[in-house]
């Protein structure tokens, strides 16, 4: 699903678009395997999660924001995106500052 050059196919945008909004860690499996640079923190408390996405400026995580953006997950979990190409997420009750 990735592409030669390394940048996320179409098809794999499509399945991004797709994930199911209820199975965080298979998101976060998911993206760990085409995302570029080190940028995914991912952190699970009893009191639920929360997960955080830096792009790095590398234009192929970029285009996974844009598809995770049309996704269920994104309107379910997103709690705010900084200037700079990160983006956070969370199931639990409080908000990111």
């Amino acid at each position: 699903m990735i592409e030669v050059d390394e940048y996320p196919s179409e098809d794999l945008l499509e399945v991004i678009k797709s994930f199911d909004w209820k199975d965080v860690e298979h998101v976060v499996e998911k993206l760990e395997m085409c995302w570029k640079y080190e940028g995914i923190k991912f952190n699970k408390s009893e009191h639920g999660w929360d997960l955080e996405l830096h792009t790095s400026g590398w234009s192929g995580n970029e285009d996974i924001i844009e598809a995770l953006s049309c996704s269920m997950f994104w309107f379910f979990h997103w709690q705010k995106s900084v200037r700079g190409g990160h983006y956070y997420f969370s199931n639990e009750s409080q908000t990111y500052q």
